[in-house]
């Protein structure tokens, strides 16, 4: 089969935007990498570009095939936009909700390709749920955990800021999308706090905004519940819930981000943790099927790249990769959901989540 994509843009090239560029380029990928500030280093052509400005933006998308966006949420949606008016797939890593919904509305027409949310949560945990999930004649429950923290913790936070202070602070403010009883509905932020011990190592769950990516609309009269927690170390959801609620810094969202920050900065050493879980019955007997992982740093074209970044990374390529080899749609939206697991851990990217340890 002919290969869909040979192009591709890569907007953002911070942490984990020059991540994605690099691992898309040694996949075979024509990349070019855009940024609004210089990027030497990387092993592939780079501008420094306004991608603010729309004529700068439609002039970037002309000559590309794809274009994946790894860029704060507040520049996420015109991206898409440009994408979809020029027939340009589209991939993103948003775990902002009302952003990814109003890209998802642009998809009726797409001419190619719109991917939001293609991430690890929203994104690779939906794709493994889901996978368990068709495990089952009927179900009953969906359980999806992800924690991307310090293997060292110190402090009773236990916490060190690897991803975006923006978008954790949304994470712990903004209300949840949850199925609960085959309902739809939304639940408050840091609650329903439980126990989950992975590797011997205990752990606390707690509800947090956007981890569902579009699971809810798939899943509704599907299954009896079906949420996403966070995965912290003990004791750091009631200081969290101290810290915005009694502190008031939920009405100080940018302060309180920089507080953080530099309060508990990014490690080298983390380690990602993935739970996920469904329940139901198969052949008339009550199942649980699970995923459960802990992923650590890897070394990559000769760098040593976080868990967090590397997980995020590799989940975008995986999932444009699939779209290039034909494996999903050529148009419209794909849900992280529908893609299926053996399908991504089968291609170059994707393959990065087969090691654990």
């Amino acid at each position: 089969m002919a290969k869909r994509i040979e192009s591709v843009v890569v907007l953002g090239l911070g942490r984990v935007g020059s991540l994605v560029a690099s691992l898309l380029h040694e996949s075979g990928f024509e990349v070019h990498g855009v940024d609004s500030r210089d990027t030497p280093g990387l092993p592939l052509p780079t501008s420094r570009v306004d991608i603010e400005d729309g004529n700068k933006l439609a002039e970037l998308l002309e000559s590309a095939d794809a274009v994946v966006a790894c860029l704060p949420y507040h520049l996420i949606f015109d991206v898409a936009r440009a994408a979809q008016t020029q027939g340009v797939h589209y991939f993103d890593l948003t775990e902002d909700v009302p952003t990814a919904k109003n890209v998802i509305e642009l998809c009726g027409d797409a001419r190619a390709v719109m991917a939001p949310q293609c991430g690890l949560a929203p994104g690779f945990i939906a794709i493994a749920g889901a996978a368990l999930s068709r495990k089952l004649d009927t179900l009953r429950s969906i359980e999806l955990r992800v924690g991307a923290l310090p293997q060292h913790p110190r402090g009773l936070l236990g916490y060190a800021f690897n991803w975006s202070p923006e978008g954790v602070v949304n994470e712990y403010l903004n209300d949840c999308e949850v199925i609960t009883n085959g309902e739809k509905k939304l639940v408050p932020p840091m609650g329903q706090v439980e126990t989950v011990v992975i590797h011997g190592i205990q752990l606390e769950a707690f509800t947090t905004s956007g981890g569902l990516g579009t699971m809810c609309d798939s899943y509704v009269g599907r299954v009896h519940e079906l949420n996403y927690k966070t995965l912290r170390y003990p004791g750091h959801c009631a200081l969290m819930r101290f810290f915005f609620q009694e502190l008031h810094m939920k009405h100080r969202r940018e302060e309180a981000g920089e507080i953080l920050v530099n309060a508990k900065p990014p490690v080298g050493e983390d380690v990602v943790y993935v739970h996920a879980a469904a329940e139901g019955h198969r052949g008339g007997r009550l199942m649980r099927e699970e995923f459960v992982r802990a992923y650590y740093p890897k070394t990559i074209a000769g760098q040593q790249w976080r868990a967090i970044s590397w997980t995020t990374a590799a989940s975008v390529c995986a999932v444009l990769e699939l779209v290039d080899a034909g494996v999903l749609p050529d148009k419209g939206l794909v849900k992280q959901e529908d893609i299926p697991l053996d399908a991504f851990l089968a291609t170059r990217n994707g393959g990065l989540y087969a090691a654990e340890r």
